[in-house]
């Protein structure tokens, strides 16, 4: 494999995965698009291919250890190497299915399953701390995480509803500062980054930005250079509070 940095994006199939993967491949990365949903993930590579990108699909479930050291066994066979890894991945299960993009239906901590909390830590916290532990070795002292968290996740800013996704998110934020710390001899950048309220599926369509505009963020922390900061909370390139 030639020099060419390679990207790894979680969920990537759709929304700001899939920005994010059109941004990255713009600046010359090789991505690597992984999605759990086979079909559209072969699909949105086929989508980015057609406009000159060099992409690869590979298959994620992010809750299936067998599935992340799949694609670390991948990765190591095809390229040898890794240079940003973008757990975008997540869920917001707090919601209705049948009215997903309404935040005042969300469920209050007093009511709240334990089962949809376990579900959100797992998907949102815990697949993100799992690839970190597998891929961050490949990247050979060099490279980006960006973990895609939420202002939903602040504890300066704490609301309430939706404990599910808040408490992911905040736990999500722990690993960064955790692993930044670890690292922190190493020429490593892992930070969280909070893309803003975007008009996703999640987000909704009264959402303030595109999808192109929340994506500039992750793209931002994913090339910073060796000399950029780690272990911080951002959005659109600035620092915001725990």
């Amino acid at each position: 494999m030639n020099n060419t940095p390679v990207a790894v994006i979680t969920g990537a199939y759709r929304g700001l995965g899939l920005e994010t993967a059109r941004q990255l491949a713009a600046l010359g990365y090789h991505i690597v698009l992984t999605a759990r949903r086979h079909t559209q993930g072969e699909a949105a590579a086929a989508q980015l291919a057609a406009t000159g990108a060099t992409v690869r699909f590979m298959p994620l479930d992010v809750t299936s250890e067998q599935s992340i050291q799949a694609l670390a066994d991948g990765l190591k066979r095809e390229f040898g190497r890794l240079d940003a890894l973008i757990n975008n991945a997540g869920i917001f299960p707090d919601l209705p299915p049948d009215n997903p993009a309404s935040l005042t239906a969300a469920t209050s901590i007093f009511s709240a399953k334990l089962d949809t909390i376990r579900l959100a830590l797992e998907t949102n916290t815990l697949a993100a701390l799992r690839l970190c532990q597998v891929l961050i070795p490949l990247m050979d002292n060099r490279g980006c995480v960006v973990n895609v968290s939420s202002g939903m996740g602040q504890l300066s800013e704490m609301n309430g509803c939706c404990p599910g996704y808040r408490l992911s998110k905040t736990a999500l934020n722990a690993v960064t500062r955790i692993f930044a710390d670890e690292l922190r001899d190493h020429p490593i950048r892992i930070n969280s980054v909070c893309p803003g309220w975007v008009r996703t599926e999640m987000g909704g369509e009264h959402a303030t930005l595109s999808i192109e505009e929340g994506a500039k963020g992750i793209v931002w922390a994913a090339t910073l250079p060796a000399e950029g900061p780690s272990g911080g909370f951002f959005r659109h390139g600035e620092p915001i509070a725990w």
